[in-house]
């Protein structure tokens, strides 16, 4: 994992996330998703490239399934950006660099 993402669980979402002071993108993900390994270089350099102005996090569904329910992942890899302690963005699937540059641009 890219030294700029951190790794969530249940019990520090809410402050890792929710009390966060800058946007926070969490990449809802799982051990087994291929489409996930495939996203993940992308987010790692993007985490890299906006380091400061949007904290960058992944969560294991499976390690982490109250804040997965909670947020109705129904599918990997779903991005969800957070703005104040809201949802501000949502992206499901592995979807190319643009769009992905796109969705932090429209956070910060």
């Amino acid at each position: 994992m890219a030294k700029d993402i951190i790794h969530l669980n249940d019990s520090d979402f809410r402050r890792e996330v929710l009390e966060a002071e800058e946007p926070v993108l969490v990449d809802f993900t799982a051990s087994w998703c291929a489409p996930c390994r495939a996203i993940s270089p992308t987010v790692e350099a993007l985490a890299t490239e906006y380091k400061g102005r949007v904290k960058v996090a992944k969560l294991d569904i499976d390690d982490n399934q109250a804040t997965a329910q909670q947020y109705g992942i129904r599918s990997v890899p779903t991005l969800l950006f957070f703005k104040q302690g809201k949802v501000v963005g949502q992206i499901v699937g592995a979807v190319p660099r643009a769009r992905l540059e796109n969705a932090f641009q429209q956070v910060v």
